[in-house]
């Protein structure tokens, strides 16, 4: 029996969204019912088409309990986002890069590593990859949630490749104090932004401009910044190392960007570098099967025109020896799937 199934964020879910938000609050999964309501509608006009541009889009994927005992239609446990492209006309992606710069002075023989931090702007940004949260009473399961709602995103980019961008980008939370504080905001955003970091995390996802009207363009020297502030350039938080190792292990790589208001890193890859993508396969089924312990699993995803449009399982898969993909019986059932059925799959290890 399917316990957990992942499908497009619709319309009615704003309530366990929000829930699954106060987790992580994050400026993708904001901790507000507002921002979730526009989240959701966007969304589900994303998976509709309704939003004919496709580098507008915003897709959520959200990570479905659907086990004997959970209220109709199930209980959401978890959540992640694809962001069409992130950095446009009306609203660049801002990064500071972070370069290296030696200095040496023969007349006292003194050699020197700076750290340089300076403003950059894209108008014709990358697919973002974020907005990643799963329950925390979740997280220890055995049935490899987290793995499913993070594969679900590569498994889609693979799907739709013409809808996105070729690079990726992760942006990674560094450390932060308990109460949310950002070292490096209070030492250097804040100086000429008169707002908290939640508070201009939060207007940057609407509004950019501040930051190039406000920010310093040019070079700025992390040395002269508080040491606190130093060390969280580029680091990653405790929350997401797990995260940051995945990413490295399936073909990411620091890019020498970081955030410009907390100095989180960013992570970047070539579509074509992910293995998650190389990986992914359309089939067409065949029939179901019994499953045994040595089959192997596989996120086995189908779409329909009607909401929720897109609906994923990790269930055993087998090819068979006409091309086509044989799918463990209780996939089979759960997704309503007949013979000839296109489906995407991804393997899971």
């Amino acid at each position: 029996m399917i316990s957990f199934e992942i499908r497009a964020a619709i319309p009615g879910d704003e309530e366990q969204l929000l829930a699954v938000a106060r987790h992580l609050n994050s400026v993708n999964l904001p901790n507000d019912r507002d921002a979730i309501h526009e989240i959701v509608e966007m969304s589900h006009r994303s998976y509709s088409g309704a939003i004919e541009n496709p580098r507008l889009r915003q897709y959520v994927f959200v990570l479905v309990d659907v086990s004997e005992g959970t209220p109709p239609g199930g209980t959401i446990i978890g959540t992640s986002m694809l962001i069409s492209q992130l950095g446009r006309r009306d609203a660049p992606y801002i990064y500071f890069d972070v370069l290296d710069e030696e200095r040496y002075s023969a007349t006292i023989d003194k050699h020197y590593h700076h750290t340089v931090l300076r403003i950059g702007y894209s108008y014709n940004g990358p697919t973002e990859i974020g907005g990643l949260v799963l329950m925390p009473s979740y997280r220890q399961r055995p049935e490899k949630l987290g793995t499913m709602i993070s594969y679900v995103r590569f498994l889609y980019l693979a799907a739709h490749r013409d809808l996105f961008q070729d690079e990726i980008l992760a942006e990674l939370l560094p450390p932060l104090e308990p109460d949310g504080t950002s070292h490096l905001w209070e030492a250097l955003g804040h100086k000429f932004v008169d707002l908290s970091y939640a508070e201009a995390d939060r207007l940057s996802k609407k509004n950019k401009e501040f930051i190039k009207g406000l920010f310093p363009e040019g070079t700025i020297y992390a040395s002269l910044l508080p040491e606190n502030a130093q060390r969280v350039i580029g680091k990653t938080g405790m929350q997401t190392r797990g995260v940051e190792k995945l990413l490295r292990r399936i073909g990411f790589r620091y890019a020498h960007r970081v955030d410009p208001f907390d100095g989180g890193p960013h992570y970047t890859a070539r579509m074509d570098e992910i293995t998650l993508i190389q990986e992914t396969r359309h089939g067409r089924v065949t029939h179901s099967f019994a499953p045994t312990p040595a089959d192997r699993q596989a996120l086995i995803a189908t779409e329909q025109p009607e909401a929720p449009y897109f609906r994923a399982v990790l269930a055993a898969y087998r090819a068979d020896g006409a091309g086509g993909l044989a799918i463990a019986k209780e996939a089979w059932e759960h997704l309503h799937l007949q013979p000839a059925a296109p489906v995407v799959i991804l393997p899971i290890p």
